[in-house]
């Protein structure tokens, strides 16, 4: 990891770009063939919401680790585990990388953690975010 200038503003910046693409993901028909392009933008979303975390802290990271690491730091209560998203990361990475295409079941689920988690954890990052923000004045 490389350390920054910490930037609020282009936190916030990934914070609404995330939240519309979680929107956008959510409203997509889940099936074997979206199946793929959900798992992948639900995991994103998420990577952001960490990499929104580090971007505010002025840390810069080289992997998706750093960021799902940060995120499963965050004290906010979930209706399931916040270390799923980790178990998200790793099924993405194989649909990226050794082509393996969800089952609906499994894309029924990404989606099901998505609804569930999603928007508490928004919310405390941006509350972070926020804190970080006062801590500069």
């Amino acid at each position: 990891m490389r350390y920054k200038r910490p930037d609020r503003k282009n936190a916030l910046s990934i914070l609404a770009a995330t939240e519309r693409e979680m929107k956008f993901t959510l409203s997509i028909k889940p099936s074997e063939e979206s199946g793929s392009t959900i798992v992948r933008n639900i995991y994103e979303c998420f990577r952001m919401l960490g990499d929104a975390l580090l971007v505010a802290k002025g840390v810069k990271s080289e992997d998706h680790i750093a960021p799902i690491r940060e995120l499963t730091k965050v004290k906010v209560e979930t209706e399931r585990p916040i270390y799923v998203i980790d178990n998200l990361r790793r099924l993405r990475h194989n649909v990226n990388y050794y082509g393996y295409r969800p089952k609906l079941e499994e894309v029924k689920e990404v989606m099901v953690i998505a609804k569930s988690n999603f928007q508490p954890i928004l919310k405390a990052v941006k509350e972070l975010v926020a804190e970080v923000g006062l801590k500069k004045r």
